[in-house]
């Protein structure tokens, strides 16, 4: 039955959103710059720290590679924590520098476990992050988890609430089938319905999509 729940909810998110199109970006680079970037913010504010960067037609592994800490910082301010950013950014990609001689594409290349260990070694890179790039970027078969993730699941009674990032992805990995497209698409819809119905606090339950889910 829970099964069919979870294939229930695409198909009923997926009638009332239409496609998402997500994730945003023009090169897997970007994406993945993207994905560093979004960690606590929202996603317009994302999208004008990499206005700024392709401005100064620096959005490329050797151009941010050659800036410091404080000079990429100044460039990704509308992204909030920049110093933070800046320097999570820069550890991942001394990484690949170090591990994949600079080339995303041999990072990529990696199967999955072996890319997803690669990503969560570097400093300021957790599971959601690490497989927003593996999946986005990559086009790795993993479900990304987030707080709307939990808080939808949870509350229709499809995953506990003490659910930790590992057992409610591994909700998502048992239930569907292994489709990286399907999983883009899913967690997607996850984040509109969130976003638009599901909040925190005052949600639309009565104008939900899922309403007796």
């Amino acid at each position: 039955m829970t099964e069919n729940k979870f294939k229930e909810i695409y198909t009923l998110l997926s009638q009332h959103f239409g496609p998402q199109g997500w994730w945003p970006g023009d090169s897997p680079f970007e994406i993945m710059v993207g994905a560093v970037l979004t960690q606590n913010t929202n996603w317009e504010n994302v999208r004008k720290a990499i206005a700024n960067l392709k401005e100064a037609e620096i959005l490329s592994f050797a151009a941010l590679s050659a800036l410091s800490v404080d000079e990429l910082a100044q460039f990704i301010k509308p992204s909030g924590y920049f110093n933070i950013k800046a320097k999570r950014l820069k550890n991942l990609l001394q990484m690949i520098t170090a591990r994949y001689q600079g080339k995303l594409e041999l990072l990529f290349a990696e199967d999955l476990p072996a890319g997803r260990e690669a990503l969560l070694s570097v400093k300021g890179i957790g599971p959601e992050t690490a497989d927003s790039i593996l999946l986005y970027a990559a086009n790795h078969p993993i479900f990304v988890v987030d707080t709307y993730t939990h808080r939808i699941f949870s509350r229709h009674h499809l995953v506990a609430e003490e659910s930790d990032y590992h057992s409610l992805q591994e909700e998502f990995h048992d239930k569907l089938p292994t489709q990286s497209a399907l999983y883009n698409e899913y967690h997607a819809l996850i984040v509109a319905l969130g976003k638009n119905y599901c909040r925190k606090n005052n949600p639309r339950c009565t104008q939900c999509p899922l309403q007796g889910v």
